[in-house]
């Protein structure tokens, strides 16, 4: 699979896109539609829309792509799932928001956590629907995860799922 980050909007998100086999997963289209697609190459289809949580800055260029098939905590179950060639497992995440989904690919050992996880840090808690508790209750759950997994947050650059635990003070406290 290959990985190609583009940075969009005023808040500088971490757009996504995993590419395999001619097939495009969008993830987290925050803004600068144009900017995304120009990185998108002309021989490659999008073959759908993954947002990790619903905030203005991972959703701001969605309209954009009303005929690609868009996923979401909604319409994706925690577990394995496969679109085209691409397979991964959702997480249900909360704390940073209710609806906050990580994605996980084993094969490639890469983990798409949104606002969730970052690099030193979690993310925050006092928005609607945000809470410390479920917050928590995530970061036990990708605790048991292999440690060699990258980690591509939402903002910011890419971590190590090892160095958050031994590192990220939020983990000392689960």
């Amino acid at each position: 699979m290959v990985l190609d980050i583009v940075k969009v909007g005023y808040l500088r998100t971490n757009c996504y896109l995993l590419k395999k086999e001619g097939k495009v997963l969008v993830v987290d289209p925050g803004d600068e539609y144009l900017k995304i697609q120009n990185k998108i190459g002309d021989n490659e289809e999008i073959i759908g829309v993954i947002i990790t949580h619903n905030h203005p800055d991972h959703v701001g260029a969605l309209e954009y792509f009303e005929g690609d098939i868009i996923y979401d905590y909604f319409n994706l179950e925690e577990g394995i799932h496969t679109i085209g060639p691409f397979t991964f497992e959702i997480l249900h995440t909360p704390g940073h928001k209710s609806d906050s989904i990580s994605i996980y690919f084993k094969e490639d050992k890469m983990m798409f956590t949104g606002d969730f996880l970052f690099r030193n840090t979690i993310g925050r808690t006092d928005f609607p629907t945000g809470s410390m508790q479920d917050m928590k209750e995530s970061l036990k759950k990708v605790k048991v995860y292999d440690k060699d997994i990258t980690v591509y947050p939402g903002h910011g650059m890419p971590t190590n799922l090892g160095y958050e635990i031994e590192n990220n003070s939020y983990f000392n406290e689960v």
